[in-house]
């Protein structure tokens, strides 16, 4: 059981990566992303191609880093001008073909086979000690990005990015570039959902297209809902609650003696459900926004 826990507390701090990532964008910047899964996949592919082409795992954080800063400042270029809801859209269309392209460029990516036996990290260490250094990289690496959040937010430039969401045409007024401060958000916070997928690469050995279907861009926009929108710790919350919930749904499932199909539906259930259930009833998530913006948040 405890080797269950360490897993899931992995994958909820991967998530919640991709949910403080989408924070800074959503939450805080008001650009409506729904395209983050595509800035994911840059890291998940910059492992998998390094380890294709025998590279070195530090060519593929290169790259990785590198492509998700390239392709969130052309997502911010190429909407700099539409409103969100259809500036929401074009992201969503550009995860699409992402994914397409690595679907069909077998020679690149693997195509549909995805490419396996990525070497994990610390590999030369046994399978308990591994999961464990592993746990306390990613827990370390979620707590880096937490603070890097609450420094960009608590100063000037949150300041600034805040007002861009609130009143676009005010900051404008002020002097702020409003299509600058969209492309220096969406770089910095690409480059934290790429270290995810980095991570995630190296966690589960393998990078396939199915990892990066667009109900993932989804299910980090219920995370950062339920645990509150505009909030770091919200979003941190929001990923580990979700991810829990997912994973003891078997349980429940085999407590109710229900069949086998009824998990991927609960998990579906909690996603759908969630998002509904917070937007109509609390907004503001279980951690809401700090009127004022607090430096811790």
């Amino acid at each position: 059981m405890s080797d269950f826990i360490v897993h899931v507390t992995i994958m909820s701090g991967l998530y919640a990566l991709l949910a403080l990532s989408l924070n800074l964008q959503a939450g805080f910047g008001g650009l409506m992303n729904f395209g983050q899964i595509g800035l994911f996949a840059c890291g998940l592919y910059g492992a998998a191609i390094a380890f294709q082409f025998d590279l070195s795992a530090i060519f593929g954080f290169a790259f990785a880093i590198v492509a998700a800063a390239l392709l969130g400042w052309a997502f911010a270029s190429v909407g700099r001008n539409l409103q969100a809801d259809y500036w929401g859209i074009v992201t969503l269309a550009l995860a699409e073909v992402i994914r397409i392209i690595a679907t069909n460029e077998d020679w690149l990516t693997g195509g549909a086979q995805g490419i396996g036996g990525i070497r994990p990290f610390y590999f030369d260490l046994d399978s308990q000690t591994r999961q464990i250094a592993i746990l306390f990289t990613v827990l370390a690496l979620v707590l880096a990005a937490a603070l890097l959040c609450r420094h960009l937010i608590g100063g000037r430039y949150g300041l600034s990015i805040k007002i861009m969401r609130e009143e676009p045409q005010l900051a404008a007024s002020l002097g702020y570039n409003t299509i600058t401060l969209k492309r220096q958000l969406m770089a910095v916070s690409s480059v934290l959902a790429a270290i995810s997928g980095f991570l995630f690469a190296h966690y589960i050995s393998f990078a396939g297209p199915e990892q990066i279907d667009s109900s993932e861009t989804f299910l980090i926009w219920a995370m950062i809902v339920v645990g509150g929108l505009g909030n770091n710790i919200g979003a941190i919350v929001g990923a580990f609650l979700l991810q829990f919930a997912f994973a003891f749904i078997p349980f429940v499932k085999d407590w109710i003696g229900l069949p086998t199909e009824y998990v991927a539906a609960g998990r579906l259930f909690l996603t759908g459900g969630g998002l509904i259930i917070f937007i109509l009833w609390r907004q503001s998530g279980i951690v809401p926004e700090r009127v004022g913006g607090g430096r811790y948040v």
